[in-house]
């Protein structure tokens, strides 16, 4: 009878053991909030951990984050930590406490409003934040520049007063996010007031963004490690070039075309085109009308580089790795097309041949501000944000820079005096 009381106790003890075992490994195997097709880019990991590692450095995998004292880079010291509005009646405090960080508006000292850092848009050159009203995002209404080295109001905004009314689209969640539950609703006004599902939201550009669903590709390769061609997934170098500059395309091909569906439906190897509202009138559209900001395919399809060769995105660029590469190594690039032994390279004759090859890249696709990300102070549009253009040209008065900046760096003419 002990001996059988004995047995009893273990047999309890150690299904508690399983159950709480059990729940751990569940926990660890939490199903993806997309379905059951997608595993999540923490099991990439297993097998292409160098450049899943590389990867998270990338500006695409930071392209959203939660909030936090190592996302949010705008200094809260004192003196740093303030944008005036109103010219001086009112301003915004980044305040920072036990409770997180808020953005606190005042006006004439008297503070009226409070909303606290929730998510971060960006990191590359500037930071938009978010924060959440019930299933509701809202952008803040002070943003964080790079080069202005500090804040500033947030894109559009003016210097009245502080405004913290504006919503965050699904559109601004498809290209800075991996997914978020959208309403169930079609109707797009009912879309707004039904909000988002906060907890769904996948951060950033993860692998399965740009490569597909990966759950049958991780089973398979699990079971069958000996295997080393890619099954169930898809690679860049299996698309053709239509494929591949649609595959960049869903997020840098432009926002002035309506989309049907939700860009997260997009698989790559998909038709971009059958995504967008069709149009019944041509509309024509040149490089002067395509903002750098959002569109690089656009500009670069306009480009007489792109019409005469076969390039695609990866010809210049590595997704997997972050953007640190020199322009002299970008210039070589360009050297496979443009060489002597091909008879068309750059023809101008002001400068050494070993200075043109290092620098094709400030010539011919210049840092150019953007249009539809600027702030307005006193009336006036100022653009902090600037990206290098895709549009592949010749711009005479960047190359004058370029010659003068050379000319003075060998001594060839005085530096200007301050």
């Amino acid at each position: 009878m002990r001996n059988k009381r004995l047995w009893m106790l273990l047999l309890i003890f150690g299904g508690g053991l399983i159950a709480i075992f059990s729940q751990c490994l569940n926990a660890g195997n939490k199903p993806d909030v997309r379905g059951e097709e997608y595993t999540g880019s923490k099991k990439c990991m297993k097998c292409h951990e160098d450049v899943y590692r590389s990867y998270l450095l990338t500006a695409h995998y930071h392209s959203s984050q939660q909030a936090a004292d190592s996302t949010v880079h705008g200094s809260f010291e004192h003196g740093h930590d303030s944008v005036s509005f109103d010219n001086g009646n009112a301003g915004l405090l980044m305040d920072k406490h036990a409770g997180g960080m808020y953005q606190t508006a005042y006006k004439k000292g008297k503070k009226y409003r409070s909303e606290r850092f929730d998510m971060v848009f960006g990191g590359n050159k500037a930071e938009s934040y978010v924060y959440w009203k019930g299933t509701k995002p809202y952008e803040l209404p002070v943003s964080y520049y790079k080069s202005l080295h500090g804040w500033a109001n947030s894109p559009g905004y003016d210097t009245r007063l502080p405004y913290f009314e504006r919503e965050v689209t699904q559109r601004c969640f498809e290209c800075h996010a991996s997914y978020i539950k959208q309403p169930a609703v079609a109707n797009t006004l009912q879309n707004r007031d039904a909000g988002f599902d906060a907890a769904t939201l996948v951060y950033g550009i993860d692998c399965e963004r740009c490569h597909g669903p990966g759950a049958n590709h991780v089973n398979f390769h699990l079971a069958n490690p000996g295997e080393k061609v890619a099954r169930y997934i898809t690679t860049y170098k299996s698309l053709n070039r239509k494929q591949r500059l649609d595959d960049c395309g869903v997020c840098h091909g432009g926002n002035k075309d309506e989309l049907q569906t939700s860009a997260f439906n997009f698989k790559p190897g998909d038709d971009l085109a059958s995504f967008k509202m069709p149009r019944f009138a041509p509309r024509q559209i040149g490089p002067a009308d395509i903002d750098v900001h959002g569109d690089q395919n656009g500009l670069l399809a306009a480009s007489k580089c792109f019409l005469m060769s076969n390039m695609d995105c990866g010809t210049c660029h590595n997704a997997h790795k972050k953007e640190t590469v020199s322009l002299a190594a970008y210039s070589q690039k360009c050297m496979g097309c443009h060489n002597d032994a091909s008879h068309n390279f750059c023809t101008n004759t002001m400068a050494p041949a070993a200075f043109l090859k290092s620098n094709c890249i400030d010539c011919h696709m210049p840092s150019t501000p953007s249009k539809i990300i600027y702030v307005v102070a006193n009336g006036q549009k100022i653009s902090p944000y600037s990206v290098r253009t895709h549009y592949i040209s010749i711009y005479t008065e960047e190359s004058k820079k370029q010659l003068l900046a050379f000319a003075r760096k060998m001594k060839l003419v005085p530096k200007p005096s301050h």
